[in-house]
Order: structure tokens, then sequence, then C-alpha cells
């Protein structure tokens, strides 16, 4: 079993930019594909980044697309989310997930975090 730990969530104005982190630990770091999702009040959990195994493939919810980049460090064991000219519509927690199927639904099958709230001030 894998656990989770993410951080770097706050609160940001619209137009700039914040750094996830999620740090894994309990088995090996880099046998899956991780990522993340969020979920605003009142709506459902939704993708919004996954980077493959050997983290040599992304991929983005339209939504965030040429705005977020994924990226997973395997010395630190961590993956991060880096947010640019972010929106008021990113307003939401933000959750990793330790195991993810890149189908054309991207499904999480892992352990989440406890979740990063992420507030954005326009």
């Amino acid at each position: 079993q894998v656990q989770l730990v993410e951080s770097g969530g706050g609160l940001v104005q619209a137009g700039g930019s914040l750094r996830l982190s999620c740090a894994a630990s309990g088995r090996t770091f880099s046998s899956y594909a991780m990522g993340w999702f969020r979920q605003a009040p009142g709506k459902e959990r939704e993708f919004v980044a996954a980077i493959s195994w050997n983290g040599g493939s992304t991929y983005y919810a339209d939504s965030v697309k040429g705005r977020f980049t994924i990226s997973r460090d395997y010395a630190k064991r961590t993956v991060y989310l880096q947010m640019n000219s972010v929106k008021a519509e990113d307003t939401a927690v933000y959750y990793c997930n330790s195991n993810v199927f890149l189908g054309t639904t991207m499904t999480p099958l892992g352990s989440w975090g406890q979740g990063t709230q992420v507030t954005v001030s326009s």
C-alpha cells in the first residue's frame, strides 16, 4: 500500500502560479502512472493531469492544457503539478492518486492523499 501526502496549495490571484507536490511512500514509486484530480464544491472529482510510470508521457484535461505541467522526481519520490495562469475555475481541492489507468477515461485505481486546497481569487 502506498501513502501519499499532498502539499503546496493556498490562495493565489488569478493569473498567478502555484506548485503542488505529492510525496509517496510505501512501495516502488516508479511502478505506476500517477495523476492529479480535483474536486470543486458541489461538483464531482475530475481528472486534471497524469504521468506515465517512466515519466515519458503526460496527459492533461482540456481545461488545463497549456497552463499546467505534471512531472515526477524519482529520487524524491514526488509528483508535481505546476499551475500557471490560474483561473477562478481552478479553485478546488486537489488530490494525488498513486495508480491511474491511462485510458480514454483517466481512471484512478490507487490510494488518495488527503488533498490540498487551491483557491484562486479573481
